[in-house]
């Protein structure tokens, strides 16, 4: 196991910017679903690009898509393979804290690309920034979401993002039929970082929890009633998580009604007296917006602005 780095706020290495008729791999490495080979190809070609669809997407071991050394597999081998310019995962679900300690980070830093998920994924956000440093993205799966036919802010910020559209300075667009909710106002400057608040508090105790220090939290989760929501938000204040945070987007908390929630962020967060942003939609919802995990923010709660301080994908010749 590599030591667990040393914090600083430098910006995360950005990534190759998704070329135009580019290859997109599409890994699982949680768990299984079934994927309609046809339909996606057509969506990806329908928007210039090639499918490469790795050999564990089509394998199911019970709640897994294929053994730990299929699914570890195959996401090596998307990140090895210098044809795919970008990696999808298929879904959620769970599997991926059982790749973490086995995972070949200098592979992956070698091999840095766009790496795309969210739910379960967030435990491969959090490792990939501590100990490979590049940015990776919290945004649309495959099966849920792209074919899923969610609303069209999910496929524009997908692409404007991938496709390197959104540059250093920009403001990201949130969709202005979906208010915010300001819990605490105020500017924080930090690293975005976060994702699913369960597997969040799954990885407190672990080599791959998430350092905190100077970061600005994301967070969302699904199936989760408020009073499992405030015991996962405790943990993390008991653990001294919450108190080293500089700022915190709410992304969707889906099936929690949105007053009991805002209460319950006030009552966490208040006493720590940072910006608080509620409402984005990003998560388990329709649009699921794509945001850069790893990457130097500004979030202003107040005006309800979220600013990208650092590029985020670069141009290769």
């Amino acid at each position: 196991m590599t030591a667990r780095p040393v914090h600083t706020l430098r910006p995360h290495a950005p990534v190759p910017a998704l070329p135009s008729q580019g290859l997109i791999g599409v890994i699982a490495p949680a768990g299984p679903a079934p994927l309609d080979t046809d339909k996606a190809v057509q969506w990806m070609r329908a928007r210039g690009y090639s499918l490469k669809i790795f050999p564990g997407v089509f394998e199911k071991d019970g709640y897994l898509a294929g053994s730990d050394e299929v699914r570890l597999n195959d996401l090596h081998a998307a990140f090895a393979d210098n044809e795919v310019d970008a990696i999808i995962c298929l879904r959620g679900g769970y599997g991926t804290p059982r790749l973490l300690d086995r995972l070949d980070f200098e592979l992956l830093r070698n091999n840095a690309k766009p790496f795309i998920g969210y739910s379960d994924i967030t435990a491969l956000h959090l490792a990939i920034s501590l100990y490979a440093g590049f940015v990776t993205f919290h945004g649309p799966l495959l099966n849920a979401d792209l074919l899923g036919d969610k609303r069209k802010p999910t496929e524009s910020s997908f692409f404007n993002m991938l496709r390197g559209q959104v540059k250093a300075g920009s403001v990201l667009t949130h969709p202005e039929a979906y208010p915010l909710t300001t819990i605490e106002p105020g500017i924080a400057h930090g690293r975005l970082l976060g994702g699913n608040l369960s597997m969040i508090a799954a990885t407190m105790g672990t080599p791959y929890e998430i350092d905190a220090e100077g970061v600005i939290l994301l967070i969302e989760d699904v199936n989760e009633p408020l009073y499992r929501i405030d015991r996962l938000l405790t943990h993390l204040r008991l653990a001294g998580t919450l108190g080293k945070l500089r700022g915190v987007l709410v992304g969707d908390v889906a099936g929690v009604e949105v007053p009991a929630l805002e209460r319950l962020l006030k009552q966490t967060f208040e006493p720590l007296r940072i910006p608080v942003l509620s409402g984005w939609r990003s998560g388990h919802c329709d649009p699921n917006l794509t945001l850069p995990m790893g990457a130097l923010v500004r979030l202003d709660a107040g005006k309800q602005e979220l600013v990208l301080e650092q590029d985020v994908v670069v141009s290769v010749r």
